[in-house]
């Protein structure tokens, strides 16, 4: 199944809007699509590996769409006593908007608008973050924003997606046709299938950034993970995917 991605064709939470109920139907249907297939799971599940209660963090999370990525970080720091202060970056204004508005009891999340491909910041974070973003793009700018995750952390980089495989396009054919049935997501979901990078792929896109000694593994419901540990090799801790499960070849 080769990958189909035409930039002149982008998904419609991308396209310049104004903030309207379409949107935050789409964005609050992603919410649930990452709280009950998997996304918010291998989130915890490395938050849990790195961050220690009762220590401080900075957070980046690039590309935060509905800024439900930055609350599950939140809520996982209060419940466990670690402290995080949050930068969530996005370029759609409207976008933006509604993840304020749903974040209104969040004071450590910041969100800021900005072209994720182009941020620059003094700032280093302790984790950058970012979650099913990288099928947005053309391969090219995947290597670019890759390599400004790997370069504004000093420690943790988590960056998770969908992988492109006949099973995933059939799942999520069949939860916009009888679940998720807003035309913006079903639009915008079945184009996510088939922009979505291949296991291979994506494996791919981190060594032409550059990155080393990286992790890369499979998820429960076609998700794919890679990520960097730059704490002493000694202290990395074994980071198996217990969930893992193996999508068929694209």
């Amino acid at each position: 199944m080769k990958r189909e991605f035409n930039p002149d064709v982008p998904e419609l939470m991308d396209r310049p809007q104004p903030v309207s109920p379409e949107l935050e139907a789409d964005l609050l249907n992603l919410v649930s699509l990452n709280r009950h297939f998997g996304s918010h799971r291998l989130v915890r599940r490395f938050l849990s590996r790195w961050l220690v209660p009762g220590e401080v963090y900075r957070v980046l999370d690039l590309a935060t769409g509905a800024g439900d990525i930055p609350r599950v970080i939140a809520d996982w720091a209060r419940a466990r006593g670690a402290t995080v202060r949050i930068d969530a970056v996005d370029a759609n204004p409207s976008t933006l908007e509604i993840a304020r508005k749903h974040a209104a009891d969040y004071p450590e999340i910041d969100f800021i608008h900005g072209d994720v491909l182009a941020y620059q910041t003094r700032q280093s974070y302790d984790l950058v973050c970012c979650s099913l973003a990288l099928h947005h793009f053309g391969e090219a700018d995947a290597v670019k924003l890759l390599r400004t995750c790997s370069e504004l952390s000093n420690r943790f980089v988590l960056v998770a997606d969908l992988e492109r495989s006949l099973a995933a396009l059939a799942s999520i054919y069949a939860l916009t046709a009888l679940i998720y049935r807003d035309p913006m997501t079903q639009f915008d979901g079945r184009t996510s299938a088939r922009r979505a990078f291949s296991f291979a792929e994506f494996r791919a896109l981190a060594e032409a950034a550059g990155w080393k000694d990286f992790g890369h593994a499979r998820y429960l419901f076609c998700r794919q993970a890679l990520w960097l540990d730059r704490r002493e090799l000694g202290d990395i801790p074994d980071v198996v995917a217990l969930d893992e499960l193996p999508c068929p070849a694209a």
